[in-house]
């Protein structure tokens, strides 16, 4: 979920009608190759693809987009919330590490080094460096055979970085392994994908990802009596991921209505001897799965308003920005996320801070941090992102937007309609904060000299953020996704996860977590945390 040049979402392009003004702006160059040919969903390995392949692209304007853009955007806040208050921009009930999780597997499924924002994409020559599988390929790269260097001798085991001090809940957390650069050069990670090192927070998901293949290498040592091969660990830790997948980060974002509605093995309690295919009415293909391109370029992106614009790594650093050069000021502490460097010897990530691990008080420096609300607002540092990520534009929404233009992406209302959906009423398109004192004006009234442009013609990306703000209610509710964005997200996790002949859904469907990583019979991301730290 996160937004960087070499890891967004790629997709095809559908050029506009001719009856559409839009078309203007094609006449000056020739179509890009394939453009005239019609949607498709892709039918082998690393292509992207349609789930609504008959819908037109909605068109918008320059000016359209970046006044949106300027709209979502939140005004800087001249002081940060305290911690001994109640922050009303949490999203209570959905924590922290929640985002870094989602950006986590957005590493995991997809990677283009060459799609633009300046053009329209070709549809038949744009293809995912990634697999279309939650296989932690972001993590393994190549294999030990390929990549010795990620691995210890025994060609088992990882290879990890640094100790890492800060963390009261975990004195054995590690940086990644780095190389040597020469002096003045930022110390790069050694790992299957470079974009897992973008910041401190989705960095250190990797390391316990590390961790806890070494963990589970260790636990078959001990059961077996001999070191596992390589493919045997790669296989349980695979298959404990998808897990904590299915069963922890899928409910919590979509909600465990859209779940069930998806999945009937989630319907009924204990009914876990009986195999159940997904039902999948929107995402469907005929020899692979692949990355559909609303959920890309559009939907999966709802993370990006879940972005905090400060965070406490652990309890004993000061909070710290998402995004601040990493340099010290005057009391010599760098106060700074970026990546792409050797973390400081203090920011250990405390994820008792990021996921709901152990009983926290609810406010002050120790308590479990929040994301922020699903809505149609992005935090102030969003707006402005630095050079090392973005530039022209260097605002999160707008890049967001624009790219869904150059995707060929239909409208929000489009979506909802075919998937048998009752479309948002423009009045009910907000812009702003899911906050009491938020004053949200409908996106066609506030943006008035073009407010014919979104008028039943919401981008995609808005649509489905706006969607799930109606949920927003004056007591602690969660907000989750909505009914499209819900069950796109929904479909495309599961039917990857079914689609995946080495996933335990097809290969061992009545698999279930080791037991001595459970806790009350339940294995989600804390409990893989747990693991990776050794208990």
């Amino acid at each position: 979920m996160n937004e960087n040049e070499k890891g967004v979402i790629i997709a095809a392009a559908v050029p506009p009608t001719p009856s559409h003004p839009c078309l203007a702006h094609r006449r000056h160059g020739a179509a890009s190759r394939g453009s005239q040919v019609p949607r498709h969903s892709s039918q082998f390995e690393g292509r992207f693809g349609w789930l609504f392949r008959t819908l037109s692209p909605a068109h918008h304007s320059d000016l359209a987009l970046n006044k949106l853009a300027e709209a979502m955007t939140a005004e800087a806040e001249a002081d940060q919330t305290p911690e001994t208050i109640v922050d009303d921009e949490e999203n209570t009930g959905i924590f922290a590490g929640y985002t870094y999780f989602g950006q986590f597997l957005d590493h995991d499924l997809t990677f283009d080094p060459n799609s633009s924002l300046q053009k329209q994409n070709d549809p038949e020559g744009l293809v995912n460096f990634r697999s279309p599988r939650f296989d932690l390929d972001s993590v393994y790269g190549r294999g030990p055979s390929d990549q010795p260097y990620l691995y210890a001798d025994d060609g088992v085991h990882f290879l990890l970085g640094k100790p890492l001090t800060g963390s009261d809940f975990d004195p054995g957390t590690r940086d990644l392994p780095r190389n040597s650069p020469n002096f003045g050069e930022p110390a790069r990670a050694l790992i299957g994908d470079p974009r897992n090192d973008e910041n401190t927070i989705v960095s250190q998901l990797q390391s316990t990802l590390l961790r806890f293949h070494n963990r589970i290498a260790d636990l078959l040592h001990s059961r077996n009596g001999s070191l596992p091969d390589f493919e045997m660990v790669q296989r349980q830790v695979r298959w404990h991921y998808q897990w904590a997948i299915l069963h922890d980060f899928l409910p919590t974002m979509i909600g465990e209505d859209n779940v069930k509605a998806i999945l009937p093995q989630f319907k009924v309690t204990g009914a876990d001897r009986e195999v159940y295919k997904p039902e999948l009415k929107f995402y469907n293909w005929k020899k692979e799965p692949f990355i559909p391109i609303e959920f890309s370029a559009a939907v999966y992106r709802f993370g990006h308003s879940m972005v905090r614009p400060i965070y406490r790594l652990n309890a004993h650093t000061d909070r710290l920005m998402i995004f601040q050069a990493p340099t010290n000021d005057g009391d010599g502490i760098d106060h700074s996320l970026a990546g792409f460097r050797a973390i400081p010897e203090n920011h250990a990530v405390d994820w008792t801070l990021y996921f709901h691990i152990e009983d926290r008080p609810h406010l002050g420096s120790t308590r479990i941090q929040s994301s922020y609300k699903l809505d149609t607002s992005l935090v102030n540092p969003l707006g402005h992102l630095p050079p090392s990520i973005a530039v022209n534009p260097s605002s999160l929404a707008a890049r967001n937007l624009i790219r869904g233009r150059s995707m060929g992406l239909p409208s929000g209302q489009a979506v909802a309609a075919i998937m048998g959906e009752v479309p948002l009423s423009n009045e009910m398109l907000k812009i702003g904060k899911a906050t009491e004192n938020s004053t949200n004006d409908p996106l066609t009234p506030r943006l008035t000299d073009i407010s014919e442009e979104f008028r039943d013609n919401a981008p995609l990306w808005y649509y489905v953020l706006a969607e799930a703000q109606q949920q927003f209610r004056k007591d602690d509710t969660p907000i989750r996704l909505g009914k499209v964005g819900g069950r796109i997200v929904g479909e495309v996790f599961m039917g990857l996860l079914f689609g995946d002949s080495h996933s335990y859904m097809r290969q061992s469907p009545f698999w279930r977590p080791l037991p001595n990583l459970t806790r009350k019979d339940r294995f989600g991301i804390a409990e893989l945390i747990l693991a990776a730290r050794g208990e």
